[in-house]
C-alpha cells in the first residue's frame, strides 16, 4: 500500500482524542438524563454531539488534508466520497441502546481507511477505561485504565466448546436457525464494537452479523481484529470492503479467529 503516513504515530494520537471524546461523553453520562426520545435535543443527541465535534476538530488539526466521515455527518454523496483515498471514518458514540440502559457497553470508534481497507481502529471503552487500538502491520493493543498496552491477539479452533459473541438486542430468525446450526455453543452477549474485541483478545471464537450495521459500525474494529490476527468477511468469506459503493450500509458478516472453518456452512439460506 502506497501511503507515506506515520501509522503508530497517528493511531497513538487518535488513542488520546477517543480518551477525550470517551471524557466529555461520561459527564454527560455521568450528569443523568431522561430517557425520551426527544426529537429536538435530547441528551444522547447531545453526549453524540459532544464526542463528534470534538473529535473532528482535533483530527482536522493532526490531519488537515485528510477528509473526515462521521455518522453524525454521514450525508456526503459517493460522488464526493468515492475520490478519497484515504479517509478517517468516525463512530462518536457507538451503542447507543447501551448508553440509554446505562450498561457501560458502548464505545468511541475511530479509523482511518485507505484504498478501501481499515488501517488504523481505535475503540475506547469510557465507563471500563479501556482502549483498544491497532494499525496496520503494527498489532493489536489492549490498554486498562491507561496503564502500559499489552498486545492481544485472537485465539486458535482447538476442539473445545465454542464461544459465538452476540448482541444484547435480541437476533433474528435467521441468527437464530445459523446458531442452532454451530450447536452447542456458549454465547457472549455484548453491546457496540465490544463484541469484534471478544474475538480480538481471544474470549470468543465467532461473532457473526446477521443484520445491518454501518461502514462506521465496524471500521475500528477491523483493524484491530485483522491486527490481532483475525478475519472479518462477508457471509460469502470474501473480503468487506470500506466506501466501495453509494450506501454506507454493510452486508452482512462474520469475525472470527480461525479461519480454518468455513463459518458460511451454517447459513440456511443466501442473504441478499
Amino acid at each position: 500500500m502506497s501511503h507515506s503516513l506515520d501509522l503508530e504515530k497517528l493511531c497513538l494520537e487518535c488513542v488520546n482524542i477517543a480518551r477525550d471524546a470517551g471524557e466529555a461523553i461520561l459527564t454527560i453520562y455521568d450528569a443523568g438524563f431522561n430517557v425520551e426520545e426527544k426529537a429536538d435535543k435530547s441528551p444522547l443527541t447531545d453526549a453524540d454531539l459532544a464526542s463528534h465535534h470534538l473529535i473532528l476538530k482535533r483530527l482536522a488539526e493532526l490531519t488537515p488534508d485528510i477528509p473526515i466521515l462521521s455518522e453524525e455527518s454521514a450525508k456526503l454523496p459517493f460522488e464526493v466520497r468515492s475520490s478519497w483515498e484515504t479517509y478517517w471514518l468516525v463512530d462518536p458514540l457507538d451503542g447507543t441502546r447501551e448508553f440509554v440502559k446505562r450498561n457501560g457497553e458502548f464505545t468511541v470508534n475511530i479509523a482511518l481507511i485507505h484504498q478501501h481497507q481499515s488501517i488504523i481502529g481505535v475503540i475506547n471503552v469510557p465507563v471500563l477505561d479501556v482502549d483498544y487500538y491497532a494499525w496496520e502491520n503494527g498489532g493489536c493493543y489492549k490498554a486498562e485504565k491507561k496503564a502500559e498496552a499489552r498486545k492481544i491477539s485472537v485465539k486458535k479452533l482447538d476442539g473445545s466448546q465454542l464461544t459465538v459473541a452476540g448482541s444484547r438486542s435480541h437476533g433474528s430468525e435467521m441468527m437464530q436457525r445459523y446458531m442452532a446450526k454451530l450447536g452447542d455453543v456458549e454465547t457472549l452477549s455484548m453491546g457496540s464494537s465490544l463484541k469484534f474485541c471478544l474475538v480480538a483478545e481471544g474470549r470468543a471464537d465467532l461473532y457473526p452479523r446477521l443484520g445491518l450495521t454501518s461502514e462506521w459500525d465496524t471500521a475500528a474494529a477491523h483493524c484491530i481484529v485483522v491486527q490481532a490476527g483475525g478475519y472479518i468477511t462477508r457471509t460469502d468469506m470474501s473480503p468487506l470492503e470500506y466506501n466501495t459503493k453509494d450506501s454506507l450500509l454493510n452486508p452482512f458478516f462474520f469475525v472470527f479467529g480461525d479461519n480454518s472453518r468455513d463459518w458460511s456452512q451454517y447459513l440456511d439460506e443466501e442473504p441478499s
